[in-house]
């Protein structure tokens, strides 16, 4: 294999290194069950000399996946086929919108991850919105939603670009006359609810494209097919796995800690960081990021606190209960996974860094000073050479190449 690649880069701090990458999938992909993918007592094979234990130990940790489905305690649709269904027709449907030419599928696409492939998509209006569209894949492993957390349901995220007029600018009487002339719509909301609440028309919509939404699960990568391997206890299978790519994801977990905060299955904390990117949305205005995230949810009369929440456990609100804003939030904006990212270019936020080599160079050679006082700490420039950026890059490929199977 050669030199480690943790010999040779500086002993500085990795984390956060791809805060402005989004996770994606290709769509339609059928899921086997995440049972299928537990990993079975460690073998007493030797450890080879590429891997370390500890190595070993955080690849696993990215896993299995998929990630089991639990429903959500607060959308009574959440896991029903009839909503899932019905969320699907309505997910590209244009006559969702006030004037019936956009659908929600205008900006998330499927062949493009479910994102635009646009540095901000385009209002109805024909400028461009605040922001990046994300990708909507593995979206139900989600607490806070959106770039700023502005919601803390999907089904709440959802309703904002529904009522947008910038967006899809659906009010209750264009929802009310889509679902009244449309006789297939109408029967299956029925199914649903047999006697439905006019006053909840729209609440229930959003339910139900939630519902759709939480089947998008990304697709087992080659990723998965050397993680497994490794859980089983089979240290052979990197002989499969590219050696660039192996190098890279040494780094990932290695001495660069990328890993602090793209952790787990989805390779993220679901939090929000400063991460020295760019927090104007034009030459007079701001993105406040989460600090105006944090206030919004809390004034949403829609979040979990709130009475449209079909509350099935004690305290389904319990993370938004005990939410408060900080002046550190400023600037601060979502870790996004990075399963698919190969599909979902540009990236950040604001959809600034056109590429993945854009997205490692910002991290390589961060400029401090564009970190808050509040910013942070952890981040350092990291002065990647061609060969370590080419290498993680490599990586990060696999995340979005499909599983290899014998």
């Amino acid at each position: 294999m050669g030199a480690r690649l943790g010999q040779l880069i500086p002993a500085t701090l990795l984390a956060l290194v791809l805060c402005a990458l989004v996770a994606c999938r290709s769509a339609g992909t059928a899921l086997p069950p995440a049972s299928s993918f537990a990993s079975s007592a460690p073998s007493s094979a030797p450890i080879p000399d590429t891997l370390t234990a500890d190595e070993i130990a955080a690849i696993v940790s990215h896993g299995p996946w998929p990630v089991a489905f639990t429903p959500d305690p607060g959308n009574r649709f959440s896991g029903q086929p009839a909503a899932i269904e019905l969320g699907r027709r309505l997910f590209a449907d244009p006559r969702l919108s006030a004037d019936g030419k956009r659908a929600c599928i205008s900006c998330h696409q499927p062949e493009r991850g479910f994102a635009d492939g646009i540095a901000r998509s385009v209002a109805a209006h024909g400028g461009p919105l605040d922001r990046n569209a994300q990708s909507l894949f593995d979206v139900r492993l989600q607490y806070w939603f959106g770039w700023d957390g502005a919601a803390d349901s999907l089904w709440a995220f959802v309703l904002r670009p529904l009522g947008d007029d910038r967006e899809m600018g659906a009010g209750p009487a264009t929802l009310a006359v889509l679902m009244a002339g449309d006789p297939a719509l109408s029967s299956r909301y029925r199914m649903l609810d047999p006697d439905p609440d006019p006053s909840r028309l729209r609440i229930d919509i959003a339910k139900a494209l939630a519902a759709y939404l939480e089947t998008l699960d990304s697709p087992r990568t080659r990723f998965d097919t050397l993680r497994d391997a490794l859980a089983r206890g089979n240290f052979a299978a990197t002989a499969d796995y590219p050696s660039d790519a192996l190098r890279g994801l040494q780094l990932f977990v290695g001495r660069g800690r990328c890993n602090l905060c793209h952790v787990g299955p989805a390779f993220s904390n679901g939090e929000f960081h400063d991460v020295g990117r760019p927090f104007m949305v034009d030459a007079s205005r701001p993105d406040p990021g989460r600090h105006a995230g944090v206030k919004a949810v809390l004034a949403d009369p829609y979040n979990r606190l709130g009475q449209y929440v079909d509350a099935t456990v004690d305290d389904p609100a319990v993370r938004t209960r005990h939410l408060a804003a900080a002046h550190r939030n400023f600037g601060e904006f979502r870790v996004p996974g990075l399963r698919g990212a190969m599909l979902t270019a540009p990236y950040g936020h604001d959809g600034s860094l056109p590429g993945l080599a854009d997205v490692v160079r910002h991290y390589s050679e961060i400029d401090l000073e564009r970190l808050h006082a509040d910013g942070e700490s952890l981040l350092r420039p990291l002065h990647l050479d061609a060969q370590q950026s080419a290498d993680l890059i490599a990586f990060l490929r696999t995340l979005s190449e499909p599983e290899r199977r014998p």
